[in-house]
């Protein structure tokens, strides 16, 4: 299963809506218009509107910038992106556009890129709770853990109440396997924000490991419906139905979230997981390949891939899977290991 944390547009952006200035009326009429819709999050009419400003001004960068805000939260990527450039080549000062361009690139996968443009205002925004958030997502995705914790830490600081860094905070601490630590992040998060998609499907993740399957079903029940069609938490629902043996309704959902993101290490391990459980060790080993090609530090991942090695014959295989999963500090491939590899 997949802690969630700063992936896919999972957390929501500060929203900048900034007052424009020495623009025409009309454009500027425009731009207000697009701002109502925006915080009615009605993306496209507050697009549109948006495009008349720049229409009527095409150097009216607080336009481009909240144009790039609606595109993203449409799901728009590459066009939020185009936007938040224009905003800044127009006003290279423009501090709230690097702020929403960082975060766009860290959906994007692009960390590197986003701690330059957090770097460039860090000295505006290094007190600013949010900030510290998004630059604690950018150190996550660098694998710099100690500066993601010291970033989430200052976050939390200077806003106790702020769910999203405790929430992110907290998956940190489950990916470092300190669970306790992750547990009370998530319950703090929890109990500020009980609707937090994010938070309740990394619950869903720590019910899971307590072998509370029908709990932490009901938990990642919760996040999709807040937030329908969201590949990993799909992809989690189906876990935790191949755990409950229930692999006919797990597999319509392992489909749909490779549809949907087909990069998905975690995934692919999980229908491994499914050709296992269904005896059909060759398209296991396919799988479990495609996901060891992707990330072979997903959990168990070594320890599938030597039953479907033992599977289909390939004893000395299994036990090279099983070595490298102990080697990791799998403890059920260590165990297959002893059992099966003397």
């Amino acid at each position: 299963m997949q802690f969630v944390q700063r992936i896919a547009s999972l957390i929501s952006l500060t929203l900048f809506l900034l007052c424009c200035s020495d623009k025409t009326d009309e454009a500027a009429q425009f731009f207000l218009r697009g701002n109502v819709q925006l915080q009615k999050r009605e993306y496209k009419p507050a697009i549109r509107y948006y495009t008349e400003a720049l229409k009527k001004k095409p150097d009216f960068a607080d336009a481009f910038s909240n144009r790039g805000l609606a595109r993203f939260r449409d799901g728009d990527r590459a066009g939020a992106l185009t936007d938040y450039t224009k905003a800044i080549e127009t006003d290279p000062n423009f501090e709230a556009a690097y702020y929403n361009r960082a975060d766009a690139l860290l959906d994007s996968g692009n960390p590197t890129a986003a701690l330059a443009d957090l770097q460039q205002i860090e000295t505006l925004y290094r007190d600013s709770t949010f900030y510290q958030t998004r630059l604690g997502d950018a150190y996550v995705l660098l694998n710099n853990v100690s500066q993601a914790q010291a970033a989430y830490d200052r976050a939390i600081q200077l806003d106790p109440r702020n769910a999203e860094a405790l929430t992110n905070r907290g998956a940190l601490f489950f990916n470092q396997k300190q669970y306790e630590p992750a547990k009370a992040d998530l319950n703090a998060a929890l109990q500020l924000d009980p609707n937090q998609p994010e938070a309740l499907n990394n619950q869903s993740l720590l019910l899971a490991r307590e072998g509370r399957y029908a709990e932490a079903l009901k938990a990642v029940d919760r996040a999709l419906s807040l937030q329908i069609g969201q590949p990993y938490y799909l992809n989690n629902k189906a876990y935790l139905l191949l755990m409950l043996n229930r692999p006919d309704e797990a597999l319509p959902l392992l489909r749909e979230s490779l549809r949907r993101n087909d990069t998905n290490a975690w995934a692919h391990r999980n229908l491994g997981l499914y050709y296992l459980t269904k005896g059909q060790p060759a398209e296991a080993l396919s799988q479990l390949q495609r996901a060891e090609q992707l990330d072979a530090s997903v959990d168990q991942l070594y320890f599938y891939l030597g039953q479907a090695y033992l599977a289909t014959g390939n004893r000395p295989k299994a036990c090279e899977a099983w070595a490298r999963g102990s080697t990791a500090e799998d403890e059920q491939a260590k165990k297959e290991a002893q059992r099966n590899c003397k």
